[in-house]
């Protein structure tokens, strides 16, 4: 039952239409209770007088019709008109509310009345009944015409934005140039002279007042970071400019995506697409750039030696100051001590990409004269690769992958039957560090693409155009001496310290690894004042010696008990809180101290329920063995970056409160912030129009569907919109142009 509005100055039945306003005649058609309102504010009218049978039967049916236009306020519908038969049956009565209402206004019929019968609008507005309906039209003029407006809209939105493209591209150009009135400092200009060399110290740069946001770095704490490789830019992109006066010292003025860096090699990426210019990060954190070498670090005096070769070859040098220094220098290849390098080439940098990309097309263009002789031309076209780590595979597959799809399209076809690639691999399988599973995956897949993979071989030298290596003889059990020609071979054969950081370890007498330099779990450089020099990235290596560290976690324990750490017998309790200890100061052993029960019962020889000294040192360095290095991958660099970035944040936040507690020394990295833990997310490699995945423990490979989700990883790691964006059109125009090899010729000349 619902109530029905009425006004007390109106009659019980609704107002003619006619008397109703046009918005409210809107309105009552499309809501019901609109319809009541309108009857509450429609100016007052009598009902219309009933309609006798001596009227006239035209002025009968138009009033009628009149009538019968209401609105149904269940169906939202307007309600057919009466018959002429109705009407003369209405014109005997009296006049009454519309049948709609029943006598008391509080009811409305039943849905299943015949009084609210639905009839559609264009025969509730026709003149006669009998009208004829409008005909439909066929499912194929519908179809054509729902694609006609759909093709017109998409045109006119990809015209709309055609044409804002065009806006935005012609509000970019600057007809003016513009000008600064910016002074630069007179120590900027000239520096003063101090250090042990007396040479130019850089206290002040030219850029320190470049506007109020530089100006508002001056006097905080001076950070350096040396080196613009992945750990860097990780450092950059995650700490809070506000805290530091931030400048980066490099040789290159760009970050590098080095995972793709082989894809660059052969054309199916361009460089532009894996580079990203290192003063666009610099200047979202107000920082500085230097564009030279670090040469030498006095730890004293708090001041890095840098060096700048200008292009007539005179060599200048300056100081750097710094209150933090972090080293992110990066490595250099490994060389095994193997003569003859000067014939190979190098996959580190982007020079090393377009030298490769122009020989390989060298070795084809020589492979097509006339001149040439068979043998030369088989030559010419073996390339040897030495390493099977994942950038010899990937780049051997990349290789592959362009001589079999674009190549062979536009040279002469019989140079396909000549190519040869080689993978000479030192250990008993490639992808060494991968799931066995995985490793024997790629080999079966390169036996299938016809790349010779030849394993448990060393290479012994390398002449101009032949490499000589050893292999082990299965069958005889002996070595045999081989020989591989080539028209291009790459060695990729693992990592090695850079000259700066042989020099920074010579420095150091607690710098004993000859392959990286060592830092503690808080990544501080072992042999520095605390606090003060970082290392991150390939050019470093975390300690791993919590044996050596048994006193340390003993003392606090022996002081509460009035013994000496040697003499202390430490039970289950006591054990515990060692663990405890363990894990803050080195994060990498928490998955070796899982079951301390087991742990305690296993190293408790004599059944004492106790642990001494002695036991205690046994099983710290049985942890101390299972604890490997951390690999050098841009996984681990990404990684520390962000650890240091977040740790000089928290130093930064609580530097206010330890100045007001006049706290300056001590170990303020510990109390501050946990120690660096690395968690490795898997391993994947490119292997031909086809990946691998390590994940863990979960080993997966297969084809162009595994290709896709190997591009993706890497697509959402780039560091910038801007790099993502080419990286997607190069993936696009490898499928639609090929690798463009026709532009590989004059690339070198870049």
């Amino acid at each position: 039952m619902i109530p029905l509005l009425c006004s007390p100055h109106a009659p019980l039945s609704p107002p003619p239409i006619s008397t109703l306003p046009p918005l409210c005649y809107l309105v009552l058609v499309y809501s019901p209770v609109a319809f009541h309102l309108a009857t509450l504010f429609s100016k007052p009218a009598s009902y219309p007088p009933p309609i006798t049978s001596s009227g006239n039967r035209a002025t009968m049916l138009r009033q009628r019709a009149l009538l019968g236009v209401r609105t149904n306020l269940l169906t939202r519908q307007i309600s057919k008109p009466p018959s002429p038969h109705a009407s003369r049956a209405l014109s005997t009565r009296r006049a009454s509310p519309p049948p709609l209402f029943n006598a008391s206004l509080k009811t409305i019929p039943a849905r299943n009345s015949p009084l609210l019968k639905t009839h559609s609008r264009a025969s509730a507005t026709t003149a006669t009944p009998n009208s004829a309906k409008t005909p439909k039209r066929s499912g194929i003029v519908r179809f054509i015409y729902k694609t006609s407006a759909f093709c017109g809209f998409a045109g006119l939105t990809v015209t709309g934005l055609v044409v804002a493209f065009f806006i935005y591209d012609a509000s970019t150009y600057k007809e003016e140039a513009e000008k600064y009135d910016i002074g630069v400092p007179e120590l900027a200009l000239n520096p003063r002279r101090g250090g042990p060399k007396n040479l130019p110290i850089a206290e002040v740069l030219v850029d320190d007042e470049d506007g109020d946001e530089m100006l508002s770095q001056r006097g905080k704490p001076r950070l350096v970071v040396l080196g613009c490789g992945w750990g860097s830019v990780a450092l950059l992109k995650n700490i809070n400019p506000d805290n530091y006066h931030i400048t980066v010292v490099s040789p290159s003025n760009y970050f590098l995506y080095t995972p793709l860096l082989p894809s660059a090699t052969v054309g199916t990426l361009e460089l532009r697409s894996l580079v990203e210019p290192i003063r666009r990060i610099t200047s979202k954190v107000k920082g500085h750039f230097l564009k030279a070498n670090a040469e030498k670090v006095d730890f004293s005096a708090k001041l890095v030696e840098v060096s700048q070769t200008l292009p007539d070859g005179e060599e200048r040098r300056f100081y750097l100051p710094y209150d933090k220094l972090v080293i992110g220098t990066g490595s250099k290849t490994r060389t095994h001590g193997v003569e003859g390098l000067e014939n190979v080439e190098f996959l580190k940098n982007v020079t090393d990409a377009r030298r490769i990309r122009s020989k390989v097309i060298e070795c084809f263009e020589r492979a097509c004269l006339p001149s040439t002789t068979d043998e030369e031309r088989r030559k010419l076209l073996s390339f040897v690769i030495c390493g099977g780590g994942p950038t010899g595979v990937e780049f051997a597959a990349e290789l592959f992958d362009m001589l079999n799809e674009d190549l062979t399209h536009v040279y002469p076809k019989i140079l396909r039957n000549e190519v040869s690639v080689h993978v000479v691999q030192s250990r008993s399988h490639i992808l060494n560090t991968y799931d066995e599973a995985l490793s024997r995956y790629a080999e079966e897949r390169f036996a299938r693409d016809q790349v010779d993979v030849l394993t448990n071989s060393r290479v012994s030298r390398i002449e101009k155009d032949k490499v000589i290596f050893t292999q082990k003889d299965e069958e005889r059990g002996g070595i045999i001496t081989k020989e591989l020609p080539f028209g291009m071979c790459l060695w990729s054969t693992g990592v090695a310290q850079t000259d700066f950081a042989e020099r920074v370890a010579g420095q150091l007498e607690l710098q004993r690894n000859k392959h990286a330099l060592e830092t503690d779990s808080h990544l501080r450089l072992l042999g520095t004042p605390l606090g003060d020099v970082y290392a991150i990235g390939d050019c470093s290596t975390v300690q791993n010696n919590i044996a050596s560290h048994i006193t340390d976690f003993l003392r606090q324990i022996a002081w509460e008990k009035g013994a000496d750490p040697e003499k202390l017998a430490l039970d289950f309790g006591m054990w515990r809180n060692v663990a405890a200890r363990v894990r803050k100061k080195f994060p990498q052993a928490t998955d070796h101290l899982r079951r301390l029960d087991r742990l305690f019962e296993q190293y408790d020889v004599d059944k004492s329920g106790t642990l001494d000294f002695h036991e205690l040192k046994e099983l710290l360095g049985q942890i101390d063995s299972k604890l490997t290095s951390l690999p050098a991958t841009a996984q681990r660099a990404h990684q520390q970056g962000q650890y240091l970035a977040r740790k000089f944040n928290k130093l930064a936040q609580a530097a206010p409160g330890l100045a007001v507690n006049n706290v300056t020394d001590g170990d303020l990295d510990e109390a501050v912030y946990k120690g660096f833990e690395y968690k490795h997310f898997g391993s994947l490699a490119y292997i031909g129009n086809a990946a691998v995945f390590d994940l863990n423990g979960l080993s997966v490979g297969g084809g162009l569907i595994y290709v896709y989700l190997w591009r993706s990883v890497y697509f959402a790691q780039s560091v910038s919109l801007r790099t993502r964006m080419l990286l997607a059109m190069d993936w696009g125009k490898r499928a639609l142009f090929g690798r463009g090899e026709p532009k590989l010729s004059f690339l070198g000349a870049w």
